[in-house]
């Protein structure tokens, strides 16, 4: 009988009503059978807070599945004791042969297991999770035709998580975290039920299935990247089921083992069935934290304690150099990244203030938004030059390797963030080094001349570091327009994903600005050719003198099976000022300039050269004008005073030393002319820039001119974008400044098969932040060319904070050894030729250098949130991680658990109960 109940907001869903209790039923007429088998199926009983209800998630699962007479016979099954269909048919009263074609027809849907036991059918019901759920989103044919099974999946953990949130005892939830068996080997206090190898070794039948969370996900538009293909395994009852029913693949056990391999080594967990007797699973899923419904009851609940295994990972910060790849993996996001130098003032490093273990727990402590609230660090902060990198490149870990000589291993970990490290070593200009908490002392770091030396691996073929790739979906096509730093990033992302990846690049050379926008002197560019021929080993093809747009549109390019698009084709033109005199044949743009040059071209420039603008290119443009053998002089004038221009201090330095003439705080007027050529420039001065706002609006003093004689002037003061023909019929839309419109997160444009990203997207800026945006394109492809991936879910946010330095302690006992460098060239000597004549540190400077690294961060575990799956272990090249076994827990009875849970229940409801007379407690 319906109760007199209020309506919950429980329904999410947008295509179904899913009801919580009776008043969310609203008098919808529904199937009395269909009740009954969902309270027969969990054990619940009818007018109780557990009870299944019409509409429910439990409903929702078994009405759309099962006729009246298929559910009147499932009624007839029993829980976890094995009848034949003699013995279900004897008790329905129903003739034996419909009886088995309805047996049949349960077992195909997942409401019942079935096996073959000394020649006679057998069939039974177990728990809904894990069990029939999960066996029901298996079943393909009935996801794709009845989605609603898919989320009553999903709904199922939402009616029941917040249930058992600070009440199960550990060890005692339906899905328990199994540690990852490489990160316990050698521990004297292992079990050998905490050993994959013992589950794998005892089973005789073997199988393996979709995972059937990621499967759900999918149907519901929701997956977070992490694909559901053969990912989970089934053991002995449960893999002949499987095998049976069409919902795995028979396999091996060493196949099972190269399966579980494969999964640790792409950052994946496990979790497995934890009641069917202690120390037994008929199951082991490789689960990821953003899909795996078993981890959402940690991670949007945190009820931690129902899944934890018994283990909590610790870090070892004398040997932790914050390099991330722990925080990367960590399911549950318990450990981020931290302080490791004192502080003056105590930093609060603990994540989890308050635990459902002693608190109520409503709503609003859940952590619904889990799948897109990750952090990278503490609310205090991490080393500045993580922080600080577009890329996020964890340079603590890569100097740390180099300095213990491991050269190979620290290019490994540069590539797994930017694929370009001997390109970068070149021409990045320092972010991480701005803040570096050295500098405090003496000197940053010199982190670029430590990567330099690194990346020097990726110039010679036969030291290359070439990674495995990790996946094989080349079955996709995608495409990228544009070779250069933001579009062989994306290429090199997809590539080790196994895509089918085709670059088209419309100049003759490969590399873009790289290439072509980049002076030999800062890059020369068989440095480019070197790193992207790496790119190429991984089967990445390049088509050059192709104009999409021109000579192939991106309609054509989807007929030919092309499944998205990245667009990284930068900012190539020159922009204009609209000066008097700007069109005359001796005024020519920067990029165009450096083009003519870069391509072996006469660039037709000499005498006496102006060049207008203050940023790196103009810096380029000005120091690759005064090498050229018919210029007099190069003079560089800009609005910027000398402490505001935007060009790197060092490269103004450079272009100061090569005698480049700056002058600062002048806008140009008119360019004048004799009626034949260029004679000069009309500059007048300017006196600010910005208004008080903060936005561009510079104001000039016109009673104070100057008159510059020149042969040439070369504008560069921006640049902009030419599309051609490129986005002609696609709906792309475009921003104010003439870039592509995109997500801020997923780079996605208006028209949803192209992306776009680097200087395109976001205006000019770095080769490291076009490097970081293909990185993110890459992510944002894959999901989307998959079937039901969320763009969104999952994702790392890149939230970063840097360390507060002023409350540092003073360090006494650092190293004293001076910044290393490598010898200086003569400005007069560089400008003779447009060799790159900067050196490399030698291996004894390498050692020097990087010893001087404070070593700002470290690794921090939440150990609440922690739930000892042992991915991180994996993952950490300094053995500065570990588990460590804390709990003793084997498992539970399942008739036993409800003891352990009401027992836990009476002493939570104690302890909040003290809390909320306690005036000093946290949790009140």
């Amino acid at each position: 009988m319906a109760k007199k109940q209020e309506k919950t907001n429980f329904n999410k869903s947008k295509r179904f009503n899913f009801a919580l209790n009776w008043a969310d039923v609203d008098g919808r007429e529904y199937r009395q059978e269909i009740v009954d088998l969902a309270n027969k199926i969990g054990r619940t009983k009818a007018g109780t807070s557990r009870e299944a209800i019409p509409f429910g998630p439990e409903y929702y699962a078994l009405a759309p599945i099962l006729s009246p007479y298929e559910a009147k016979i499932a009624l007839h099954v029993s829980f976890r004791d094995k009848k034949s269909a003699e013995e279900i048919a004897a008790s329905a009263g129903e003739p034996l042969e419909k009886v088995k074609e309805a047996l049949q027809h349960l077992a195909w849907t997942g409401v019942t297991f079935w096996n073959t036991v000394d020649g006679v059918d057998v069939y039974w019901h177990d728990i809904f999770v894990p069990g029939h759920l999960e066996m029901i989103n298996n079943n393909k044919e009935l996801v794709a035709k009845h989605p609603e099974v898919a989320e009553a999946f999903y709904f199922f953990g939402s009616k029941k998580g917040p249930m058992a949130a600070g009440i199960m005892p550990i060890g005692g939830g339906p899905m328990r975290v199994l540690p990852i068996e490489r990160a316990i080997d050698g521990n004297s206090k292992k079990a050998s039920y905490e050993e994959i190898s013992k589950h794998l070794d005892e089973a005789h039948i073997f199988s393996v299935s979709d995972c059937s969370c990621r499967t759900s996900r999918e149907a519901m538009h929701e997956g977070c990247g992490h694909l559901k293909e053969e990912m989970c395994i089934q053991l002995d009852h449960a893999a002949e089921y499987y095998i049976k029913t069409g919902r795995g693949r028979e396999i091996t056990r060493e196949e099972a083992y190269e399966i579980i391999r494969k999964a640790e080594d792409n950052g994946l967990m496990h979790s497995v069935p934890n009641l069917d007797t202690p120390g037994h699973t008929h199951a082991i899923c490789n689960c990821c934290g953003c899909g795996c419904y078993a981890m959402r009851l940690a991670n949007e609940y945190l009820n931690n304690d129902i899944v934890r295994s018994n283990y909590k990972s610790v870090v070892d910060e004398s040997k932790c150099v914050a390099c991330g790849e722990c925080v990367d993996v960590c399911p549950t996001n318990a450990i981020r990244l931290g302080q490791k130098l004192c502080a003056k003032t105590p930093l609060d490093e603990k994540i989890t203030k308050v635990t459902p273990r002693n608190t109520e727990w409503q709503e609003d402590k859940w952590n619904s938004d889990y799948r897109v609230n990750r952090k990278n660090t503490l609310d205090s902060g991490t080393a500045p030059c993580i922080t600080k990198c577009p890329a996020h490149i964890p340079v603590q870990g890569y100097i740390k390797l180099a300095a213990q000589g491991k050269y190979t291993e620290a290019l490994e970990l540069i590539k797994k963030h930017n694929p370009l490290p001997a390109v970068c070593g070149r021409v990045c200009p320092r972010l991480c080094e701005e803040d570096c908490t050295r500098s405090a002392y003496d000197e940053a770091v010199a982190v670029d001349d430590i990567k330099k030396f690194i990346a020097e691996k990726d110039l010679e073929a036969g030291t290359r570091y070439v990674p495995k790739k990790r996946h094989d979906y080349s079955d996709k096509k995608v495409a990228i327009i544009g070779s250069g730093p933001s579009g062989l990033t994306c290429a090199y992302d997809l590539a080790l994903d196994g895509y089918d990846v085709t670059v088209f690049e419309k100049e003759k050379k490969l590399g873009g600005m790289l290439t072509l926008g980049i002076p030999s002197y800062r890059l020369e560019k068989d440095v480019v050719d070197a790193e992207i021929e790496v790119i190429k080993g991984l089967g990445v093809k390049f088509e050059t003198g192709v104009e999409v747009g021109k000579d192939v549109t991106l309609s054509q390019l989807r007929e030919k099976g092309f499944h998205a698009f990245y667009i990284a084709v930068g900012a190539s033109l020159g922009r204009n000022l609209g000066l008097q005199g700007e069109g005359l044949p001796e005024v020519m743009h920067g990029v165009e300039f450096l083009k003519k040059i870069n391509l072996g071209e006469n660039p037709g420039v000499s005498g006496k050269v102006v060049v207008i603008g203050g940023g790196n290119v103009a810096i380029d443009v000005a120091r690759s004008s005064i090498r050229l053998p018919g210029v007099e002089s190069a003079a560089l004038y800009c609005l910027e005073p000398r402490d505001a221009m935007p060009a790197h201090e060092e490269e103004v330095e450079e272009a100061l030393s090569e005698e480049v003439s700056i002058h600062n705080s002048w806008g140009p007027v008119r360019i004048l002319h004799d009626g034949v050529k260029v004679t000069g420039v009309e500059f007048k001065k300017c006196t600010s820039i910005f208004d008080a706002s903060g936005r561009f609006a510079p104001v000039y003093d016109e009673t104070d001119t100057i008159l510059v004689p020149c042969d040439h002037v070369l504008l560069s003061v921006g640049q902009t974008y030419g599309y051609g023909e490129l986005l002609q019929g696609e709906d792309v839309l475009l921003t104010e400044r003439q870039t592509i419109k995109v997500h801020p997160v997923t780079l996605q444009s208006s028209k949803a098969d192209i992306f776009a990203g680097g200087d395109v997207a976001s205006g000019p800026r770095l080769a490291i932040d076009a490097i970081a945006a293909g990185k993110e394109a890459a992510i944002s492809i894959h999901r989307f060319v998959q079937n039901g991936q969320s763009l969104v879910f999952g994702r790392d946010n890149h939230s970063y904070i840097m360390l507060d330095k002023s409350n540092l302690k003073e360090i006494v006992d650092y190293d004293g050894t001076e910044r290393q460098r490598t010898a200086a060239i003569s400005g007069r000597v560089a400008r003779d030729t447009f060799k790159d004549l900067r050196g490399v540190l030698t291996e004894e400077q390498i050692r020097k250098e990087s010893s001087r690294c404070l070593g700002c961060g470290a690794s921090k575990v939440d150990e609440y949130l922690c739930v000892g799956c042992g991915a991180c272990t994996l993952r950490c090249k300094f053995g500065a991680i570990s588990l460590e076994r804390v709990h003793d827990v084997k498992g539970f009875e399942l008739d036993k658990l409800p003891k352990s849970v009401m027992k836990n229940a009476i002493t939570r409801k104690a302890k909040i109960t003290l809390n909320k007379i306690n005036p000093f407690s946290e949790t009140r």
